[in-house]
């Protein structure tokens, strides 16, 4: 039997266990973006010679560049299924196990990746980019998911920036990992697409030793001992009441619910704006165009959402009167590199941190697998929209590509403004409310006008 010590935990149970899924997650979708940017020409040289040995054609740069656009765009195809997979899989397996079973998906891909040169096959890159695509889409969606319900609630949007920060992390482990001194040369291209299987690694290792979201525990699987355990563990302390009391609230709410697919969730009202919310920041989130932490609990999510918009907004108009005066004006370069970095800057402190937890805090259990599916089929559809149209905005504008992601962060910035309300520090029964008078805003006028008529007979009728 373990001690009470040990059962209680550590406050740094929650940290670790954050660190855990993260480098195994959101970590990878940032890592497997960035190292595609170091083994461009060996890989293209790669196809060519392939196509050369096996059919004798000499290709043109063209359909080089188009080989090597597949290998590289494939990655959303694959986190677009991944985002759809997420929610079932969640469902049934719960949100750790899903992560630790996500692994599969990574180790088959760095396999094909690191056969890929041996077997003289291009095919087999395409497939592992499709694989850890997959791997990407399910983190991305459950990873957030898992914070959420694990994080106390004044630490819930704090602990899902975490999300944001290992994606970005994991660019610059990327970028150094792809230098030439390391597996960025030529005879190591096959070991550096395979070298994400270092994360996924640890987190096999790592993550079976810390609890299951508390939530799944008590609301989907019924074990409210367990439930007790985790959170005694995430915590380092014995249970608030309050706390316990919330989760077991919101399972009175769903009790004898199934599980919601993601059309259901169209045809119900009553999270109507709900879905509109998340599938507008999920798509603006890539639609702005890029491909602080205790500011969001202490300002609150709309706030920063909001700012962090209008910030972009106002950096993407800056950055193109820089690139219209470049030319003349010799230091608007500098502006130029300047406004990217703020731009990026505003992104990472409003919609990367904030997107990531808003479908834990305005839906309720029955509904959120299915709610982040969508949400990540937004952002994964979205990603590979903009990638695809970035070019020809560069070439058709120019000067003034940013336009259009300058409009998306200002449209996003009033939809946040006038309809999401703020979520810091509630439960989910005062957010549910507050979007109950979203959602039934022309029913709840009209039973009160039929109050007040009913209300005028029975006066005149006492008159009378």
């Amino acid at each position: 039997m373990p001690s009470a010590e040990a059962q209680k935990g550590s406050p740094l149970t929650l940290v670790l266990m954050v660190a855990s899924a993260a480098i195994g997650g959101t970590l990878q979708y940032g890592y497997n973006l960035a190292i595609m940017n170091a083994p461009t020409i060996f890989i293209q040289t790669f196809v060519n010679e392939t196509f050369l040995e096996r059919w004798d054609i000499q290709l043109e740069d063209y359909q080089v560049t188009l080989v090597w656009t597949i290998i590289v765009s494939i990655f959303s195809l694959g986190g677009l299924i991944g985002a759809l997979i997420a929610g079932p899989m969640t469902i049934r397996f719960g949100r750790k196990k899903c992560l630790l079973l996500n692994n599969i998906f990574l180790m088959a891909g760095a396999l094909l990746a690191v056969t890929s040169r041996a077997a003289k096959s291009f095919e087999m890159i395409i497939i592992s980019r499709v694989l850890v695509g997959i791997n990407a889409g399910i983190s991305m969606n459950v990873q957030p998911m898992y914070f959420g319900e694990s994080a106390p609630k004044h630490l819930r949007g704090a602990i899902s920036l975490s999300s944001a920060v290992f994606t970005a992390f994991g660019v610059v482990l990327g970028q150094v990992v792809g230098l030439r001194e390391i597996l960025g040369s030529e005879p190591c291209w096959q070991y550096l697409l395979a070298s994400n299987a270092i994360p996924g690694f640890i987190q096999l290792v790592t993550l079976p030793w810390f609890p299951e979201s508390p939530r799944y525990l008590l609301i989907d699987r019924g074990d409210k001992e367990a439930c007790i355990k985790a959170l005694r563990r995430l915590r380092g302390c014995d249970v608030q009441n309050c706390e316990l009391d919330e989760i077991l609230q919101e399972q009175a709410e769903t009790r004898g619910m199934r599980p919601s697919r993601p059309w259901e969730l169209f045809a119900d009202r009553s999270v109507r704006w709900q879905l509109i919310t998340v599938m507008i920041i999920s798509s603006a989130m890539q639609l702005c165009g890029n491909d602080s932490n205790l500011l969001i609990e202490r300002l609150g999510r709309r706030l920063m959402l909001m700012g962090g918009f209008i910030l972009m907004t106002i950096w993407a108009v800056v950055f193109t009167i820089s690139l219209w005066f470049e030319s003349s004006v010799s230091w608007m370069s500098y502006l130029s590199m300047a406004c990217i970095f703020t731009y990026i800057l505003s992104f990472g402190m409003g919609p990367a941190g904030v997107t990531g937890v808003l479908p834990t805090e305005i839906f309720n259990q029955t509904a959120r697998p299915a709610a982040y599916m969508i949400a990540g089929s937004m952002m994964w559809i979205n990603l590979f929209i903009t990638g695809m149209l970035f070019p020809f905005l560069v070439r058709e504008l120019s000067e003034f590509c940013f336009v259009p992601f300058a409009a998306v962060c200002l449209l996003s910035a009033l939809y946040v403004g006038l309809f999401l309300p703020e979520t810091k520090g509630k439960s989910l029964s005062a957010i549910t409310s507050e979007f109950h008078r979203l959602n039934f805003k022309g029913q709840e006028e009209k039973c009160g006008s039929q109050a007040q008529y009913r209300l005028a007979e029975v006066r005149l009728s006492t008159d009378l």
